[in-house]
């Protein structure tokens, strides 16, 4: 019987790739500890993303892998998830409260943004995270319908100064529609929205969250450009149809985030085929393979593809959208692994600019 070593331990977690960070948990960092007493091995594992789904079995399947090796009488693997505060653009002060906004746009209306927007939030929360959603669709806000917040709900306010934001389904959500009722429409000119959006973004009163979703209205414009500018977004998520007039403007949106610095965490093909619910007839709506070309085009990840689902639609006009109203269903299994991919994309986009060398001048 050989002696177990933690260079033998560390051998067997070599072979297992997290699926979310396509590591092997030694190569990703993820190792905290390895205590090798005897036949008994015990391994303290670190996840940077949300994974409390997830993170039971990937214990469980480490735990067995190293049980089955020689000389190991028992294992126990312990995997716990850190969420640190991640770099947004430079010169840009981070948010009070805050470690990690992610906006997510689209480059046109309608493609089910704000569904998604919604939906990633909740998944998010799930799968262990502090999580609070900003509905900066100035114009369209629909955040507070989906979250089931009654039509005239206003934030309290807090020293005269902060909006304390409304919290539902374990969400903290503040929109630009707890301030006006719903049939008043914003009309305003560019400069009023931004300044708009730059308040309910630093005057509200997140409290402490891993992650702060902004909910963008669509298209490259002023608040895009605000938003960019003034604060700190961790990443971005892009929301479009298989279709090529979609395809058309997301396109715009990704190279928007690119001219300003901020990372492209993926791409959420939605409405990508419509099943038949008399006959299961699956047929592809609005083409296919959109989202794959706009990922390849520019080295980014399709991190979810969504079908075309009446249940969607109805659970987010009911105010429970599916990741919470229908937990266990496919569709909110397919939010459940974009939130982990979102997370997970955030510490590699980190840890791909930091393996950037940064170019120094001296006055020598």
């Amino acid at each position: 019987m050989s002696a177990v070593n933690r260079a033998a331990v560390e051998a067997v977690l070599r072979q297992y790739t997290d699926p979310y960070l396509n590591q092997d948990p030694v190569t990703a960092g993820c190792v905290r500890n390895i205590e090798v007493q005897g036949e008994h091995v015990s391994v303290q594992l670190e996840l940077g993303y949300a994974a409390g789904l997830f993170k039971s079995g990937w214990a469980q399947m480490l735990q067995m892998a190293i049980s089955n090796m020689d000389g190991v009488s028992s294992a126990k693997v312990d995997v716990s998830c850190v969420i640190a505060a991640h770099k947004a653009q430079a010169q840009i002060p981070g948010l009070a409260n805050v470690k990690n906004i992610v906006a997510v746009a689209s480059g046109k209306g309608g493609v089910g943004k704000s569904t998604t927007a919604a939906n990633l939030a909740l998944a998010l929360a799930r799968e262990g995270a502090r999580v609070g959603i900003l509905d900066a669709d100035i114009y369209g806000p629909s955040q507070g319908v989906m979250f089931g917040i009654a039509e005239g709900t206003r934030p309290k306010i807090r020293d005269q100064k902060w909006f304390v934001p409304i919290e539902a389904h374990g969400v903290e959500v503040m929109s630009m529609a707890f301030l006006t009722d719903d049939n008043t429409p914003m009309v305003w000119r560019g400069p009023m929205v931004s300044g708009a959006l730059l308040q309910l973004v630093t005057q509200t009163a997140w409290n402490d969250l891993d992650y702060l979703v902004i909910d963008m209205p669509p298209g490259t414009g002023d608040i895009q450009l605000t938003l960019a500018q003034k604060v700190p977004v961790t990443g971005s998520v892009i929301v479009t149809t298989p279709q090529d007039l979609a395809l058309l403007d997301a396109r715009k949106g990704v190279e928007m985030f690119r001219k300003v610095n901020i990372p492209v965490l993926g791409v959420v093909e939605n409405m990508a085929v419509h099943i038949c619910s008399n006959c299961g007839h699956a047929e592809h709506l609005f083409g296919e393979g959109g989202g794959e070309k706009l990922a390849t085009e520019y080295g980014v990840e399709v991190l979810a593809s969504l079908p075309l689902s009446m249940a969607i639609r109805e659970q987010a006009d009911n105010g429970k959208p599916t990741a919470i109203a229908d937990p266990d269903s496919p569709v909110a299994l397919i939010y459940q692994e974009l939130a982990r991919h979102v997370g997970a994309r955030i510490v590699l986009s980190e840890a791909a600019s930091q393996a950037m060398p940064t170019i120094t001048s001296s006055d020598d």
